[in-house]
């Protein structure tokens, strides 16, 4: 995330893509009701008439799947109109005239062709961006859960750098994190081609750095991901470690997850539940909640929280630090003997440039946002205000391709998934709330009303839903939300496994699965209809 969250309320111009932050950032999202009350203009791309949409100064209804052919149209107009920031361009990016070649023929009508949105209404989210002098564009997983995520990520940044939208109050290019530490544990090594501080495995100065520090050899080589691992299962991946992920149920093709998982000779799972992933491990081993548990979170805007343990955890729980520690103890690996999360901490914040500047005392109040490079930093709550950390800003030539798979006569429904206010993702903890269950007691698939008819539905009844992976049953809500055309269910309910249906593609680069695109079709099922009333 550039920007901090307080900038949330400061731009003049609002653009959110792919994100339902009403439900999904209930919190932050009334930082952009202040900015709204403020005189803030609000512009919202997404295939639903989501809450987001009915604040929006602009709603763009765009079809799932084609959001990189929506901010080339866009990138078009505002170059078109000259709504670009040349001094910006000249000093602080490269690639500006390749991009205007590139940009010729994506026009908003060739834009309209493909997304649905009018032409009109692309011309003019356009120049409301481009004209702004303080524009902000907010994006989550409705952006980077696609075969082309990165294209998606990358024409994004192409309108902050069209427009000088870097590194000042009210602007930047803003991911907001699923988890309250998703930044944390990317920023700590949990990722296949970084070290800590997204320091990348492949230099061999960082192989040097890690290697003295561990005193042991290190892999030059990138490690795998958590798609190719479960290909693996069985084949060359024999044992596996899952810490609080329940994978069963948050990941695409449940029955192939499901099936790399069995074929495991050993499946370890640390969680504070037993959830439908932890069901299926040789051993589960009882970790502590945040509530019981001292450390740090790092989060969105990149600010570094102190965590402080409230309770001692139940039975034998232990926190999650302490587990991997005596793990590696037990296999007989050097560097494991901690006794606290403090020299754990510390030795983040040493091995990695962007947290150097601090340790666990002064990392104690919360004040800091990374990059924190020396002793004495403040930290950094924008990003890019003087320059990019590798030079220049660069342009990317992205262009739209299909999804992997596209509806057809037998599939002839898009399925896009998404969040619930009321259930967090797996429902592992919400789902044990009697409250909240009595909010949201079940899961539904909203089908706008014309399909509903078209395809023999009834607003309460039940349905089965397909793709090519699978099926499942669930009651059905005829609602104006979901476009003609696009259906919508969450993924949090175990019992209407959705990611049954999802998994045809990824990310070439990431190896981020196409949750948001799956064709289906829908059929009732006549008997599990409630009764007609009297």
């Amino acid at each position: 995330m550039s920007n901090p969250l307080a900038d949330m309320e400061k731009p003049d111009v609002i653009f959110c893509i792919g994100t339902n932050m009403t439900e999904a950032h209930p919190v932050a999202a009334t930082r952009l009701k202040k900015a709204l009350a403020r005189g803030a203009k609000m512009i919202v791309a997404d295939p639903r008439r989501i809450r987001l949409a009915e604040m929006a100064d602009l709603y763009l209804p765009i079809r799932v799947g084609s959001d990189t052919a929506l901010l080339l149209g866009m990138a078009h107009v505002i170059v078109r109109e000259g709504l670009i920031d040349r001094k910006f361009i000249a000093t602080r990016t490269e690639g500006y005239e390749a991009l205007v070649d590139h940009l010729q023929e994506k026009t908003p009508v060739w834009a309209e062709s493909i997304t649905g949105v009018p032409a009109d209404k692309i011309e003019e989210a356009a120049i409301l961006y481009g004209a702004s002098d303080k524009a902000a564009i907010y994006y989550t997983l409705g952006i980077t859960e696609h075969i082309c995520g990165v294209e998606n990520v990358q024409s994004l940044c192409n309108l902050a750098l069209l427009t000088g939208n870097f590194g000042r109050e009210g602007t930047g290019v803003n991911p907001m994190r699923g988890q309250n530490n998703i930044q944390g544990a990317g920023d700590s090594g949990a990722l296949p081609n970084n070290y800590a501080g997204f320091q990348p495995v492949t230099e061999p100065g960082n192989q040097a750095k890690f290697e003295r520090a561990y005193g042991r050899r290190i892999d030059l080589q990138n490690g795998i991901t958590k798609v190719t691992a479960l290909e693996q299962c069985g084949d060359t991946v024999f044992a596996m470690l899952i810490n609080g992920e329940n994978t069963v149920v948050s990941d695409p093709d449940q029955e192939h997850c499901i099936h790399a998982l069995q074929s495991l000779e050993h499946l370890v799972v640390i969680d504070i539940f037993l959830t439908e992933t932890a069901e299926l491990a040789d051993v589960v081993l009882p970790a502590t909640s945040w509530a019981e548990t001292d450390g740090h979170f790092t989060n969105t805007e990149r600010r570094i929280q102190r965590v402080r343990k409230a309770v001692d955890p139940p039975g034998e729980a232990r926190p999650d630090w302490w587990i991997i520690s005596q793990l590696g103890q037990r296999m007989g690996l050097a560097g494991f003997d901690y006794d606290s999360p403090v020299p754990i901490f510390n030795e983040l914040c040493e091995l990695s440039p962007i947290y150097y500047g601090v340790d666990w005392e002064l990392a104690d109040n919360g004040e800091y946002q990374w990059p924190i490079p020396y002793r004495g930093h403040p930290g950094t709550p924008r990003l890019h205000e003087d320059e990019f950390i590798n030079g220049r800003g660069k342009f990317s030539f992205t262009d739209y391709r299909d999804p992997a798979e596209t509806i057809d006569g037998e599939f002839p429904l898009w399925l896009t998934t998404g969040r619930r206010l009321e259930s967090y993702h797996t429902r592992t903890q919400t789902g044990r709330s009697d409250g909240i269950n009595e909010l949201l007691p079940e899961e539904t698939l909203e089908v706008h009303p014309a399909d509903a008819a078209r395809y023999g539905l009834r607003d309460g009844g039940w349905a089965q839903i397909s793709s090519r992976r699978g099926a499942v049953e669930v009651r059905v809500e005829a609602t104006r939300r979901s476009p003609e055309g696009t259906v919508f269910a969450s993924f949090s309910f175990a019992d209407v496994p959705i990611n049954v249906l999802t998994g045809s593609g990824y990310d070439p680069i990431t190896h981020t699965a196409e949750l948001k695109v799956c064709p289906v079709r829908v059929e009732p099922i006549a008997e599990r209809m409630p009764a007609a009333a009297d």
